[in-house]
């Protein structure tokens, strides 16, 4: 794979990964169909290479946030269904109409707002009213989702498509996240047994709901994070949702790495402080290479208080100092053979070692998903898969 053409940084995104991770989760959730999620530019992998990766392994439906998102993939030539996960504005349901996007309804302002955009197009809109069953971020009502169902199907120019809903603790392994995830699924199927007839699609599971619970996986599963290589939670990696989750997840393929050339080189007296703040004193005297990497791609300045090594030449190496806006510095060790050019994996393998995004938010506190939304837009994703014909 190359890397970026002007700036010696790069991610590489491995769509044979993905590939497999798709047709993994496929599997594991059949005869329930597969929906990429592909919101956030395919969680900073790139969306139109990762969206077309994605049907041609298996994904019937692709799902974005915005409707911005979607009219990127169609710009792109992709046909696949594409489901926009929430409710547009009325200044925008024209062009998600238009575009034939999938429209995600939850109130009756929404549902008026994309009936008026297809009178006006002259075409029928697909519709999935979304229920909030639990989640409370966005949904109708469980007593009142039977009477927008019945709103969307008595308009001619709409057409259901499905009713959904999203699981808050899927990923959860105790027995209060458990019983929630089971009392959200009770009030979903209360709600679907009140329509006066089952809609053609009903979904509810994310990642974690389509690896661990089998009931929540209906007629579709919406994948995300699994699609990209990573457990929705630690707790399931770990054994937590039992040893079957465990070793599943455990074969997801990360697909992301990001890499960058070692820029400059220098060598430096025991007690020197590089960077900002002179916050480490070199304990020897060592070798330090400088990175073309820093805080505004996506490498949080935090990652120097926790300690979070790079790979340099196969092996772990501490960072040298704070991370900087453009760049950061390693601490290569005494006599360490680096040179201007060498290869540094801050999330991926190299050689025996590997970094992951999970040990990156475990050290943050936060979550594989935001690390990897994190990696700013001007590292250059580089896409390739052997299987399929290289480089897109």
């Amino acid at each position: 794979m190359a890397e970026g053409r002007t700036r010696p940084a790069w991610a590489e995104v491995d769509l044979d990964a993905l590939a497999a991770n798709v047709a993994l989760l496929a599997r594991r959730a059949a005869p329930a169909a597969l929906c990429a999620v592909v919101k956030a530019d395919a969680y900073g992998h790139g969306a139109v290479p990762v969206a077309r990766a994605a049907i041609e392994s298996g994904a019937a439906w692709l799902a974005v946030a915005l409707v911005d998102e979607g009219l990127e993939l169609r710009e792109h030539g992709i046909a696949a269904p594409v489901l926009v996960l929430s409710e547009v504005l009325p200044d925008a349901a024209e062009a998600l109409v238009a575009a034939g996007l999938s429209a995600t309804v939850t109130t009756w302002a929404g549902l008026e707002a994309v009936a008026a955009a297809a009178r006006q197009i002259g075409v029928r809109a697909g519709v999935h009213v979304k229920v909030d069953t639990g989640m409370h971020r966005a949904g109708a009502a469980p007593d009142r989702a039977a009477a927008l169902v019945e709103g969307v199907e008595a308009d001619p120019a709409l057409g259901l498509e499905a009713v959904w809903t999203h699981l808050a603790v899927a990923d959860g392994v105790d027995e209060e996240d458990r019983m929630f995830s089971v009392l959200q699924l009770e009030t979903f199927d209360r709600v679907v047994s009140g329509l006066h007839a089952r809609p053609r699609l009903l979904h509810a599971a994310n990642t974690a709901g389509a690896v661990a619970w089998p009931s929540a996986r209906y007629d579709l599963v919406r994948c995300g994070i699994g699609i990209y290589g990573y457990a929705p939670s630690a707790a399931m990696a770990d054994g937590g949702a039992g040893e079957d989750v465990a070793s599943f997840v455990a074969r997801l393929q990360p697909v992301l790495t990001l890499k960058a050339r070692v820029s400059e080189v220098r060598e430096l007296d025991a007690g020197e402080r590089p960077s900002y703040g002179r916050r480490r004193a070199l304990p020897e005297r060592s070798v330090v290479a400088t990175v073309p990497l820093g805080y505004a791609d996506g490498v949080p300045r935090r990652l120097f208080d926790t300690g979070c090594p790079v790979l340099v030449g196969g092996r772990r190496r501490p960072l040298a100092g704070v991370v900087t806006m453009d760049q950061l510095m390693v601490d290569c060790g005494p006599g360490a053979a680096v040179a201007p050019g060498d290869e540094v994996v801050l999330v991926g393998r190299q050689g025996h070692e590997e970094i992951t995004a999970a040990d990156w938010a475990a050290r943050l506190g936060t979550i594989a998903y935001e690390v990897l939304c994190g990696i700013g837009p001007r590292v250059p994703r580089v896409h390739a898969a052997r299987r399929t014909g290289g480089a897109r």
